[in-house]
């Protein structure tokens, strides 16, 4: 197997922040597992790791970014599934004759503790991705908006190599 050259290896980054919604009934979506407690704010499901995955393997690959490929605007994304809107993504990844090697995404929340939950998340973002995807949880200990618990980041990078 020869060497890839560098323009045929691509790093992306992403990253997405999401306000918790007042409303009630609205479920919490985070890498495609619903958690209890206050949802998200968003056009979408407001899958603030899915999002910046999407985000990530776009700007990889040079595809744009998730506003153009999805924008809030359009009313067919309302209440969008996440988890679809990556397989979509992937899929145009694919046509574009790329291959993703792995993201990395990094979440940064006070509350839901994702360790319960964050296997089911590998798998489900590592199936949708056709990748290996891994998920890490870290507290903001309290400090600015968000230790205050007025909403989430998530922070993803990916690797993808030409074909």
């Amino acid at each position: 197997m020869r060497l890839k050259t560098l323009t045929e290896i691509r790093v992306g980054h992403g990253f997405d922040i999401h306000p918790y919604s007042e409303d009630p009934d609205r479920s919490m979506v985070l890498g495609g597992v619903i958690f209890e407690g206050p949802g998200l704010e968003g056009h979408s499901d407001a899958d603030a790791v899915v999002h910046a995955c999407i985000d990530a393997l776009l700007g990889a690959t040079g595809l744009g970014d998730i506003g153009e490929r999805y924008p809030d605007t359009d009313e067919k994304f309302a209440g969008a599934d996440s988890l679809a809107l990556l397989s979509d993504t992937v899929n145009a990844i694919a046509v574009a004759s790329w291959k993703i090697a792995n993201v990395d995404c990094t979440v940064i929340l006070e509350n839901p503790r994702l360790s319960p939950h964050r296997k089911e998340m590998e798998k489900l973002l590592s199936e949708a991705v056709g990748a290996p995807v891994t998920v890490k949880g870290r507290r903001p200990e309290k400090l600015g908006a968000l230790g205050r618990e007025e909403g989430i980041a998530c922070f993803a990078v990916a690797l993808v190599h030409k074909l």
